[in-house]
């Protein structure tokens, strides 16, 4: 469910972040070969729509808005240091480090 709230900046401001993932399996080659060499695929696709950021001069948020303001703030901050953790592991592979 996606949550929204009116802001100066946006009527229809997204207040949440939500994230789908969909796995596909596919077997390729023919599925009459006695050999069975049949090959299995795996394919991962994540979508993703994050709340956009809030500055609170140009919101003008007050109250509960101003604390969803800082809050989904609060989570991009940390959504952005997983993702660099994440590259950062990737171009260090076989290393040990701490993905927030």
């Amino acid at each position: 469910v996606r949550a929204t709230g009116a802001t100066n900046m946006n009527v229809h401001s997204s207040r949440s972040h939500a994230l789908a993932t969909v796995t596909l399996h596919q077997l390729l080659g023919d599925a009459a070969d006695p050999e069975g060499s049949r090959r299995r695929i795996t394919s991962k696709f994540s979508f993703v729509d994050l709340a956009g950021s809030e500055r609170v001069k140009r919101t003008q948020a007050e109250g509960t808005r101003f604390k969803e303001g800082v809050s989904i703030n609060q989570g991009l901050l940390a959504l952005g240091k997983v993702i660099s953790a994440l590259a950062d592991k990737e171009k260090h592979e076989g290393s040990k480090s701490h993905v927030p």
